[in-house]
């Protein structure tokens, strides 16, 4: 038998319960003869509370105080799941991200994983010992403790994976797979057996929560098995391959929404060689990320640029403009809050015309109005009013033959 990487979300150790129901599937996968190393969220909401009590002290706290704030919670985590194994007669040992070998840049809050050390853990794997790893967390150049972002710990599984050579990574999670849609939004979504690394890709970028897109990347870029199960069953999982083996004839392989969304129209820019450079360039510099872009000019002189951005980021992307007006030469700014992004994906729309006619049929049948649009060879999104997000996702789904009888089942909520 060899290695297994498996990784529980927040859900999955919410409570002591759930903790001991975790150590019994360790138990029963050292039983079968592996090795394994788990890596393990904070527990159930404990992140966000965190957060709360920080801004109650300040509404702008420090980025590296908050990393050193926030790595505690997977500190429980791994602390208690260790508790819980040598309870059962299995010795394990509970690793920080930094004592697992985990260096990261040099940045608070969204840290990238640079390269990872595996001496500690094979070491304890030698010894025989399950190993359980903080995710989410790692440790700069500089000796910083640092945290990979919201859904890091997918991230934190997949690259000890590819380290580590391990048969396979699972994430366990609240749901039995990958969905043709949120299960909360569309009772009638179904499991999809396997579905490639692009289109698992597209669909983590788009919105859907199963699966953090950076950690997506690194399963593709590194070939890692990756499979996406339930922490509440024993059903099989979706697998994420590099083809993956679709159901004939289905041309859209899922539905996925962003509710995090806003737009902003900077309006007046001067239209000339650069601007467009000059004005990312500037967002880029102060940590602003861009989703979709729209240029639009009325005259030969002057051309509106509208984009969005994450809605946590809009304050942040307003002061860097504000701070900037005179150097980049624009009138003003309009913005606009209260936005989602619904997107279909699907590896059979490259050989389909009218895939993305459809989508606006049916947006136009419901009297949704599309706002912004962006398309690749296997997605189109729409940005809509955040208020007709389920009668979006849930008519589009219908539309492209995605809906079952049976109802999705989310445990954990």
């Amino acid at each position: 038998m060899g290695l297994i990487v498996q990784k529980y979300g927040g859900t999955s150790v919410g409570t002591i319960e759930r903790i001991l129901r975790v150590a019994d599937r360790i138990v029963s996968y050292k039983e079968e003869g592996h090795d394994v190393v788990v890596v393990v969220s904070a527990m159930g909401k404990s992140t966000d509370v965190l957060v709360d009590m920080a801004k109650q002290i300040s509404a702008y706290p420090s980025e590296r105080e908050m990393d050193m704030l926030l790595t505690t919670g997977e500190q429980v985590s791994i602390a208690l799941l260790s508790m819980a194994l040598h309870t059962k007669g299995y010795d394990a040992i509970s690793l920080t991200g930094w004592q697992a070998g985990i260096t990261t840049e040099a940045i608070h809050g969204r840290a990238r994983i640079k390269q990872i050390d595996p001496e500690r853990i094979q070491s304890e794997l030698g010894r025989g010992r399950v190993v359980i790893v903080a995710g989410f967390q790692g440790i700069s150049d500089e000796g910083e403790i640092t945290t990979l972002g919201r859904g890091g710990s997918d991230t934190s599984a997949v690259t000890l994976a590819a380290s580590l050579n391990a048969e396979k990574c699972e994430i366990f999670t609240d749901v039995s797979g990958v969905y043709t849609a949120d299960p909360r939004v569309v009772p009638a979504a179904s499991k999809l057996d396997t579905i490639s690394y692009d289109e698992m890709l597209e669909l983590a970028n788009l919105g859907a929560g199963v699966l953090h897109p950076r950690s997506v990347e690194a399963a593709k870029k590194y070939k890692v098995r990756l499979v996406v199960r339930s922490s509440f069953t024993a059903e099989d999982g979706t697998y994420v391959e590099e083809v993956a083996n679709m159901e004939t004839g289905r041309v859209v392989s899922g539905v996925a929404h962003d509710e995090d969304v806003a737009k902003i129209t900077v309006v007046g820019m001067p239209a000339k060689v650069g601007t467009l450079s000059r004005l990312f360039n500037t967002l880029a510099d102060n940590q602003v990320n861009v989703d979709i872009i729209i240029q639009s000019s009325y005259d030969a002189s002057v051309t509106n640029i509208s984009f969005t951005v994450a809605a946590d980021d809009l304050k942040k992307a307003l002061d860097t403009l504000d701070r900037n007006k005179n150097e980049l030469g624009f009138e003003k700014v309009d913005f606009e809050e209260g936005l989602t992004k619904v997107s279909i994906v699907g590896s059979g729309m490259i050989n389909n015309p009218g895939v993305a006619a459809e989508m606006f049929r049916v947006l136009a049948e419901k009297e949704i109005s599309i706002k912004m649009v962006s398309t690749s060879d296997i997605k189109v999104s729409c940005v809509i009013p955040a208020a007709l997000t389920e009668l979006a996702v849930r008519s589009l789904h219908s539309a492209y033959g995605l809906d079952v009888e049976e109802t999705a089942v989310v445990h954990g909520v």
